[in-house]
């Protein structure tokens, strides 16, 4: 007990002698401790954690072990984030930008603010070591078919790899993530939340000639449908869970064809199995959950998850509180882990949290911004009532990844099957999809 009281606190340090610090921590425990103490963020998310999962010294040393051992990727999410340029923000505010320009311009700050700005970067880096995350998929295309929409946080991401290489890669390739955990480096697999599409209402072909450049562009997974209705199936807000059209059963070939992954995690529950049975390559949930244990629009039914795993594919757990039922907390994440495993075989399993470090300064550069300008909620942001993400756990914070595989130590799986949890299976679906593209 003593030691896990001891294993976070202390004085904060300062940044620069905290990266040396982190660079030099030997043990898991101790790296853990030392990042506690330099960055409170972090260290408030482990100890809600452990808080929760009270894991005994035994189980703790294995986990932080297996965990920082594994290559860990996640299977869907978002590189830590960086904190918002305030002033530079309430400036385009004040010089009359409308609410949509307001939201493109935070949303990039976000995304590649750290990379023009060396002093965030130590928190930064220091939240990519201690997740022990070696690659993402990462949301790197707004909600939206359209390519131009789409191309915008593709161009964040690109700016900031592009930038960060020697540290932070743009994986265009599975071999490309292997080997940056060879190297010590971390990287991100593009994602879109969308299929990009023509939208002019020609050819079949004409609607779908977009999904060939991005995928040249380096996109890797695409989600067919975002909450919402489009061309190609019922999202998963949409009440007559009409299931997918025809555009869709064409747009789910030329995604197999182009070696882009199939993501139904936002689709409907018939638009997810018709996905399922309609691809010719792994396909996946990469951020849901299981309905048998907490009935939500954004979880799937068995029947769905069957026909997943029946491609190959997986089902990534999120962490978003409001989803997952019960405790709202790291144990119910578990326990969505726990039952997929016992259901359907670990290697149908991953983790794809939905959520992204949260630098401290943000909270003071909100300050600075001050009231954004008024915008309409868009399309597919519209949740239906009590439906929506609401309030987030700290236990489920993404800086706590090493907390996940003490979790699943403490419920027993297996340490080649956390393996598989936690990015093998992500790596296996990645290859598959690749490898099974059309070479011409």
């Amino acid at each position: 007990m003593n030691s896990r009281r001891q294993f976070l606190g202390g004085a904060a340090l300062a940044a620069g002698a905290a990266q040396e610090a982190l660079a030099q921590a030997g043990a898991p425990r101790e790296m853990l401790r030392r990042a506690g103490e330099a960055y409170p963020r972090i260290g408030e998310a482990h100890q809600a954690a452990l808080a929760v999962l009270k894991p005994s010294d035994r189980d703790l040393d294995h986990a932080l072990e297996l965990h920082y051992q594994s290559l860990v990727v996640e299977s869907y999410g978002f590189s830590p984030r960086s904190a918002p340029d305030g002033a530079s923000l309430r400036k385009a505010a004040d010089e009359g930008v409308s609410g949509d320009e307001f939201a493109d311009l935070y949303t990039d700050s976000l995304l590649r603010r750290v990379a023009d700005d060396p002093s965030q970067r130590d928190e930064y880096m220091a939240a990519w070591k201690t997740s022990g995350v070696t690659g993402i998929l990462q949301n790197a295309g707004e909600e939206s078919s359209n390519p131009l929409r789409l191309l915008k946080r593709l161009g964040s991401c690109t700016y900031l790899t592009d930038v960060l290489r020697g540290e932070v890669t743009r994986a265009a390739t599975p071999e490309d993530i292997e080997a940056a955990k060879k190297a010590g480096k971390h990287c991100l697999y593009m994602t879109a939340n969308g299929v990009p599409l023509a939208q002019q209402g020609e050819s079949v072909a004409r609607e779908l000639a977009y999904v060939r450049t991005f995928a040249q562009l380096g996109v890797r997974m695409v989600h067919v449908t975002y909450n919402r209705r489009n061309v190609l199936g019922d999202g998963c807000a949409e009440p007559a869970n009409g299931g997918l059209s025809d555009m869709g059963r064409a747009a789910i070939a030329e995604l197999n064809r182009v070696g882009i992954i199939v993501d139904v995690a936002h689709s409907g529950w018939q638009t997810s199995l018709e996905a399922a049975r309609a691809s010719k390559l792994p396909m996946v949930a990469s951020h849901s959950g299981a309905v048998q244990l907490h009935r939500h629009i954004r979880s799937k039914p068995d029947e769905v998850i069957r026909a997943i795993v029946d491609t190959g594919g997986y089902v990534g757990v999120y962490c978003i509180a409001a989803f997952i039922g019960r405790t709202r907390d790291i144990a119910a994440m578990m326990d969505h882990i726990e039952y997929l495993v016992k259901k359907f075989g670990a290697d149908h399993v991953a983790i794809g949290t939905d959520l992204a470090y949260i630098p401290l300064a943000t909270t003071e550069e909100h300050k600075k911004m001050g009231p954004r300008p008024k915008m309409r909620t868009p399309y597919e942001s519209l949740w239906p009532a009590g439906q929506g993400p609401g309030r987030g756990h700290a236990s489920l914070a993404w800086i706590n990844w090493p907390m996940f595989t003490v979790g699943m130590v403490q419920r027993g799986i297996s340490d080649d099957d956390i393996r598989k949890i936690l990015g093998g299976n992500v790596m296996r679906v990645c290859r598959a999809v690749w490898d099974g593209r059309a070479r011409s």
